[in-house]
């Protein structure tokens, strides 16, 4: 069973639709109802024959209530998980504020997968319970955007005082490596691995709430296809050197070094603590 979360379109629709193909249970997650409704039959019609499953979960992750209705959803669906793929996110134009009062890029990208996993630890774990070690595994959807952000920063998270599109995004990228890391450390003895990957440069709808100059960047861009990097999420769901060695990002198949700033213990720890405060602030 895989979760693929952002799976109405691009690189989430393409890595489910792939993992369909192979005869998986497949449970995603989108947005927009319309792109859900058409991503669930394209998943159906692929995996007609393969013995497998599809379900289709709608929710905004920008809203923390509608990350832990899925996660109930899930629950409610299987017994089991064995891959869970974090892959949701994008980037926004200017400093937009959720219902939760949090800043909408570090919300979608971070604290909506930190939330989600969280809630399915139990059954990510029970089902490691039965199988060999680094079988079950927890994929984080991550960036070299990751590079040009020195550091978390701290003081401001949220950007409550000055924002920018590529900074909130770039710090958005490395929570999810140093997120992924400290899950890692913390499941470790559980037989779970966690693992980090870049996408490259892609043709989605990435940057379509971008500002000006996101949107240029990407319009002039050399980039691939959504089914490169989805090859890579399926192979790091499936193949076994994926599920040795956890706390590693990989891009085209092969592990890759991070910046050093996504590779520190202390602000590894620190942002788990940090993301259970912003969600303990909202009744979560």
């Amino acid at each position: 069973v895989a979760i693929v979360t952002g799976a109405s379109a691009g690189i989430g629709k393409s890595t489910a639709l792939q993992l369909a193909k192979l005869g998986w249970h497949v449970i995603g997650t989108g947005r927009t109802a319309a792109r859900c409704a058409a991503a669930e039959a394209e998943l159906r019609e692929a995996s007609a024959g393969t013995g497998g499953k599809v379900d289709f979960l709608r929710g905004d992750f920008c809203n923390m209530a509608d990350v832990k209705r899925v996660a109930d959803e899930i629950k409610a669906l299987t017994p089991r998980l064995d891959v869970l793929i974090n892959n949701a996110g994008g980037v926004r134009d200017q400093r937009y504020t959720t219902e939760d009062g949090l800043e909408a890029t570090l919300a979608a990208n971070h604290l909506a997968p930190f939330l989600l996993t969280r809630e399915l630890l139990p059954l990510l774990k029970a089902t490691a319970a039965g199988q060999p070690a680094g079988s079950v595994r927890v994929i984080a959807v991550s960036s070299s955007g990751h590079l040009a952000c020195p550091g978390m920063n701290w003081d401001d998270l949220n950007f409550e005082n000055g924002f920018n599109t590529g900074g909130a995004y770039c710090q958005a990228k490395l929570a999810n490596i140093l997120f992924t890391r400290e899950l890692n450390r913390r499941v470790a003895a559980d037989g779970i691995v966690a693992q980090s990957m870049h996408p490259g440069r892609v043709d989605t709808m990435f940057a379509s709430h971008g500002d000006d100059a996101m949107q240029s960047y990407m319009a002039n861009a050399e980039l691939d296809g959504p089914d490169l990097p989805a090859r890579t999420l399926v192979w790091m769901a499936t193949e076994a050197e994926a599920g040795r060695e956890g706390g590693r990002y990989f891009f085209n198949c092969e592990a890759v070094d991070t910046g050093p700033q996504a590779n520190d213990a202390a602000s590894e720890a620190r942002l788990w603590d940090e993301s259970e405060k912003m969600l303990a602030k909202i009744g979560l």
